[in-house]
């Protein structure tokens, strides 16, 4: 590895690694997958992946020691602490930010994990990331460019072991959650309030340079699917807006890639929380939007633990989400186009460190408080814990228990991605914390199933065994139609009375205000193009000549990026929320959209100030809250 280690890569499961040539996609991950340079069939080939949470956007959940020294009481309920998302822990770390961020980058996911995900038989990663990877404005604090760096890397990595990455863009500018994983807790300013549409204007531009990267031929095979924006909160935002923003995004995304199979990533959109099993377009759902689009999926984050607690059983728990979801996740298939569990789970109870944001309890306990109510829990105290949280002591019963519920889980869904690998040690526990959540450590300990591939129909018995009713259909999931994947039709929208409703960029209103005097940025900025690795050796007899890229896939995206319109007095990007409405324009073009043109003596793409990744060839080995 790049720190002079080496490991011994031991993959049961027929996988290759190829490191002979930085740009060599014919690696696979297991022996019955497709190499990298071969087509993912979405119809037959499921998706068994994890998230890398907590690596490139941090979460105290996940990496409680980056926490930790900010928080020494280390109990649950503490409505004075103050570093609870990365916003205040860049804050706290002040000149020491970047160094223990970037020793947090190198250290917490390595090549090493990668090897291990790929012998583990998964074959996708997602992979969070915030905005503050391409650039940061004044006054947010985080860590601005660094992150990119290891990002690359984790594309050289993922290159070399044949998984296949899914691109999941976590932050943004203003949240479009309120999350603690969207940068910074607290309100939601994404299409919400008077700086809705600033920032939505501010994330089309990052989305936009996300997908000229990963559109070019050096990495499209690599990070075939796009997360454009992880875990809107529609009930605050509302689904049609959330529908405006969608469709524009899509809109931009294929004018850059061109239409079908083999042009620009698969994109996903999130279900806003509207909830499973899906409804159709009237009923506020995703069930009939915009037929026809080129391959474009569906994404649902169903946890069991963040609902009312219960002490239903270990095999009953392992039943709910074969009950709950595994229809839902046909019907729409079949419906909408590709569908698959973006995070889930083994937690059917929210019992963990930090789970519910710094300072808050369980529902569980008895200890959990809505936000912003700090006078009385909001459930009734069900049980204790530390049977759940000490995995130490976890007896075989529970391994199976929990292994089951795994099993479950990966049944339903049939593509899914596991929130999340690992979950970080915390010195208050004096263990790895929230292990339920933590791929890996299950995996070593054996409440996670050696072989996630072989889970196929073990719904049909749960089911039948716990008292539900529901039908289950054949496993794998339906075969989609063709537009869904990039073939005949993709591309030609079917309903032209939905494209009508939904073109309108900005939307004329949020929440029933007029978006006619709300402050916009314009497009007049250059133009961001993300930074390619510099491949520094080769083994013997390799090539030195490798094409990295440029950064920017297509050459007649010359528009500008968003930028403030110089004169202009902006509220609070972060507070915009309440903030009276302008009752005068100061805007930038009405029409934000960053619309295709022909090159012209524009000022030329350009890239933030960052740390460039170099790809060094290496030694052959010696051998997912809320």
């Amino acid at each position: 590895m790049e720190d002079g280690t080496s490991f011994i890569y031991n993959n049961s499961f027929g996988g290759r690694f190829l490191e002979l040539d930085p740009f060599n996609d014919s690696a696979k991950c297991q022996g019955d997958m497709p190499a990298l340079n071969e087509p993912w069939d979405y119809s037959k080939n499921l998706i068994s992946g994890v998230n890398l949470g907590g690596w490139l956007v941090t979460e105290p959940f996940i990496v409680p020691g980056l926490y930790e020294p900010f928080n020494p009481l280390g109990g649950d309920v503490n409505f004075n602490a103050t570093v609870v998302d990365e916003w205040t822990l860049c804050e706290a770390l002040g000149d020491n930010m970047t160094n223990v961020l970037t020793e947090h980058y190198e250290t917490f996911i390595t090549e090493k994990d990668f090897a291990e995900i790929a012998a583990a038989g998964l074959n996708w990663v997602r992979i969070p990331i915030g905005w503050w990877l391409i650039e940061v404005w004044d006054g947010e604090p985080f860590l601005a460019n660094v992150g990119w760096s290891y990002f690359l890397k984790a594309i050289t990595w993922a290159r070399k072991y044949g998984l296949r990455i899914n691109l999941d863009l976590h932050a943004i500018p203003g949240s479009q959650n309120g999350y603690n994983h969207s940068g910074k807790l607290g309100s939601i300013n994404f299409l919400n309030g008077v700086m809705g549409i600033a920032n939505a204007q501010r994330t089309l531009s990052y989305i936009r340079t996300l997908a000229e990267f990963i559109s070019q031929d050096e990495y499209k095979n690599v990070i075939p699917m796009f997360s454009i924006l992880n875990e809107p909160y529609a009930a605050t935002i509302e689904v049609d807006t959330l529908r405006h923003f969608y469709y524009e995004t899509y809109n931009m995304i294929r004018d850059i890639t061109g239409i079908g199979e083999g042009n620009g990533p698969f994109i996903t959109f999130h279900d806003g929380f509207t909830g499973t099993p899906v409804r159709n377009v009237t009923s506020g759902g995703w069930l009939g939007f915009m037929p026809g689009m080129d391959r474009v999926a569906l994404d649902t984050h169903p946890y069991l633990c963040f609902s009312e607690p219960n002490n239903d059983g270990i095999t009953y728990q392992a039943a709910k989400p074969c009950s709950y979801w595994a229809e839902s996740m046909n019907t729409t298939a079949q419906q909408f186009g590709y569908y698959m569990a973006g995070e889930w789970s083994l937690a059917f109870n929210d019992c963990g460190k930090w789970l519910n944001n710094v300072g808050n309890g369980q529902r569980y306990e008895g200890t959990y408080y809505i936000p912003g109510n700090t006078t009385a829990p909001a459930f009734a105290r069900l049980g204790d814990c530390e049977p759940w949280t000490n995995y130490p002591a976890y007896n075989q019963s529970t391994i199976d228990g929990l292994k089951l519920v795994a099993s479950g889980h990966m049944d339903a869904f049939r593509s899914w991605f596991f929130w999340t690998w690992k979950t970080g040690y915390s010195e208050q526990l004096g263990m790895i914390a929230n292990p339920v959540w933590n791929y890996q450590l299950g995996l070593e300990k054996g409440w996670i199933p050696e072989n996630p591939r072989t889970i196929v129909g073990i719904c049909t018995s749960l089911i039948s065994e716990n008292g539900f009713t529901v039908a289950m259909s054949e496993n794998p999931a339906p075969t989609l139609s063709p537009w869904m994947t990039g073939g005949s039709g993709a591309g030609t929208l079917l309903d032209e009375a939905m494209v009508t409703s939904f073109s309108a960029w900005p939307p004329t209103a949020l929440q029933g205000t007029t978006t006619e005097f709300l402050p916009t940025y314009t497009p007049t900025g250059n133009p961001i193009t993300m930074p390619t690795p510099t491949v520094t050796s080769y083994p013997s007899g390799y090539s030195s000549s490798a094409n990295v890229g440029d950064g920017w896939f297509n050459p007649s995206d010359t528009a500008g990026q968003m930028t403030p319109v110089a004169g202009c007095t902006y509220p609070d990007p972060w507070s915009g929320a309440g903030a009276a409405v302008p009752t005068s324009v100061c805007t930038g073009s009405a029409d934000a959209r960053m619309k295709m043109k022909k090159r012209s003596p524009s000022p030329s793409p350009t890239t933030p100030s960052s740390v460039y990744a170099t790809i060094t060839a290496q030694p052959r080995p010696t051998a997912s809250r809320q």
